[in-house]
């Protein structure tokens, strides 16, 4: 029996992450604005005993392709996530909720406030993915003429999160008294204010809510370009990452883990996660089975929209769909670090048009698993104990079918195999997580300078 165990996520699409998942049967259709759905998943994902569930968001429909695309699409209309984690935090006890939210277009008190307020309603079971949005049809949205080129961004980047931080820090935790007797409530002399100045924020603080349960709610990042290993290496606890082989991973993992010392961390205080979309039968057969069933539903329009982004300005349906590419471009501005993943698999495994978009169309890059719950786990703890990854974030093809089968199917073999836990360790998804609590910064200064 190992130590170490594995983190395991749940990472929501809707339907499934399968581009034609909401045309299953094993799909909920409606999933995007359907609570029951939610609740069920989440509950699901409990019972499996995730550390986690996530959903990706954006301010904006991200979808580029022609009209005949477009209304085949089955993921335009879904719940703001912080607004939904919060509904779904009273029907759960256990699992935490991580919500993304956007550096480029949202507002540190706003966004501070309401991460503190999810922190409390679900007693600790809160976390952000910090996303820096490479949509750029997003930027019309918020008045602006064009979307912030990717270093701009991952600089506004970094200077949020410490505002935020600081925010999170404007009550002491032992602030409030509350002392009906005496009639006292709080101790003024730990409320604080950030009076924060900087390149692109001015912010005074306090924030009018006392200090979230965790301290922090726990800080994820999902990215792997220059820009995005440095914001994990200096403020992630936990990064979702895409590779699909051992090596990449493996070079990855090392390499983001190797810049944490120079922000003065250490390699165990961020989590690695990358993605795994399982495809589970209960035979290698029933599984590839499930897999060319799931690969049937995919419209060609639709495929070809999936791999549109990293041909920019390329008319693709001029392509002879089982050639190869025509030729491989450079990963396109702005979404470098998800293209190097996309562009290399199709250069590596010689791929044809149609196989390439029928690989993305199961998990848009990030790796997929085809086979019985034992290869499936054998392939999670390879790259477990060969420093790959510290845990995964499940990425099931259907919802709530695949879920489902990876909970009943998946985690009892990880369980038999002491990779996995019997049960929740902790009450909060930092402890849960094996996060050290921060402490107050503020109270940290007073006590250095006492």
């Amino acid at each position: 029996m190992t130590q170490r165990k594995l983190r395991l996520g749940a990472f929501i699409m809707a339907t499934g992450h399968h581009i034609a998942a909401w045309r299953h049967p094993g799909s909920q259709i409606d999933s995007g604005v359907n609570i029951d759905h939610y609740i069920e998943v989440a509950q699901t994902a409990e019972r499996g005993l995730f550390d986690q569930v996530f959903v990706a968001d954006s301010p904006g429909i991200g979808f580029r392709g022609d009209e005949e695309a477009l209304r085949r699409q089955g993921r335009v209309s879904y719940f703001e996530p912080v607004t939904l984690w919060a509904a779904l935090s009273a029907v759960t006890k256990h699992i935490g909720f991580v919500a993304t939210a956007s550096t480029t277009y949202e507002d540190p008190y706003l966004l501070a406030r309401k991460f503190a307020s999810l922190d409390h309603i679900s007693k600790g079971r809160a976390a952000w993915n910090v996303v820096t949005t490479s949509a750029d049809n997003v930027h019309g949205n918020f008045g602006l003429d064009a979307h912030p080129d990717p270093a701009l961004r991952y600089e506004r980047a970094h200077e949020f999160v410490q505002v935020v931080k600081g925010l999170w820090d404007s009550f002491e935790d032992d602030a409030f008294v509350r002392d009906a007797g005496s009639g006292v409530y709080f101790d003024p002399a730990k409320l604080h204010a950030l009076n924060h100045v900087g390149k692109h924020f001015k912010v005074k603080g306090p924030l009018n809510l006392e200090r979230p349960p965790q301290g922090y709610p726990v800080i994820v990042q999902a990215g792997s370009s220059e820009d995005g290993k440095e914001l994990a290496a200096a403020t992630a606890e936990a990064i979702f990452t895409a590779w699909t082989s051992l090596a990449e991973a493996q070079a990855f993992y090392r390499d983001v883990k190797g810049r944490m010392a120079r922000y003065g961390r250490r390699p165990e205080q961020l989590l690695v996660l990358p993605g795994i979309s399982p495809v589970i039968g209960r035979t290698e057969e029933e599984a590839q089975a499930k897999w060319a069933e799931l690969q049937s539903l995919i419209h060609p329009a639709v495929g070809l929209a999936a791999i549109a982004p990293f041909w920019p300005g390329e008319d693709l349906s001029r392509w002879d769909l089982d050639a190869p590419p025509p030729y491989i471009p450079d990963a396109p501005k702005g979404i470098q670090s998800r293209a190097h993943v996309v562009l290399e698999l199709a250069r590596r495994e010689r791929f044809t048009v149609r196989q390439l978009y029928e690989y993305l169309a199961g998990a848009r890059g990030h790796w997929v698993v085809v086979g019985t719950p034992a290869q499936i786990a054998d392939r999670m703890q390879e790259w477990f104990e060969n420093g790959a990854a510290d845990g995964f974030n499940v990425m099931p093809p259907v919802l709530p079918a695949s879920l489902n089968e990876f909970v009943d199917l998946v985690v009892p073999e990880l369980q038999r195999r002491g990779l996995f836990r019997t049960a929740y360790e902790g009450r909060t998804l930092r402890e849960n997580l094996g996060l050290e609590r921060p402490a107050n910064a503020f109270a940290q200064a007073q006590r250095a300078a006492a």
